[in-house]
């Protein structure tokens, strides 16, 4: 099975499926995997230990990041991605509902490459979905 080049950390369905039909839309072939809560993101990438589960080879090359997750939020997320070694130079973009400045600077405090306010207008949202993964995954070198 190939890796997921994107990780869509998002419990909304609303927006995984705006997410979907944007990457649809703009022909981008990249495997992507959904995660729906904090605890189900966290497992995916470390075991019990905090050691990471997947292969280093098998790491994505984006990461869109909701906030307001359930059971663990994804500044607890971000956090646990950007104090691990094999992890932390992955590019992380929140992508959340929430203009909070607090949550803005913990996010850039935490690790965080990017953070934008998904945007209300279906066409801007189609526009940050292009613009997202065009600079992460056409233009951004990244370091594995």
């Amino acid at each position: 099975m190939d890796s997921p080049e994107i990780i869509i950390i998002e419990d909304n369905y609303h927006d995984v499926e705006m997410i979907s039909d944007a990457l649809h839309e703009l022909r981008i072939n990249k495997k992507v995997c959904v995660l729906r809560d904090g605890v189900e993101a966290t497992k995916y990438f470390f075991n019990s230990a905090g050691g990471l589960n997947l292969n280093i080879n098998a790491l994505p090359k984006l990461i869109l990041l909701d906030l307001k997750l359930p059971k663990i939020s994804g500044l607890e997320v971000l956090k646990a991605l950007k104090i691990n070694k094999e992890t932390r130079s992955l590019p992380v973009v929140i992508f959340t509902s929430s203009d909070e400045s607090s949550d803005r600077i913990s996010s850039y405090n935490l690790g965080a490459n990017s953070y934008l306010v998904k945007p209300l207008d279906a066409d801007e949202y189609f526009a940050y979905i292009r613009d997202i993964i065009n600079y992460w995954i056409g233009m951004n070198a990244t370091a594995q």
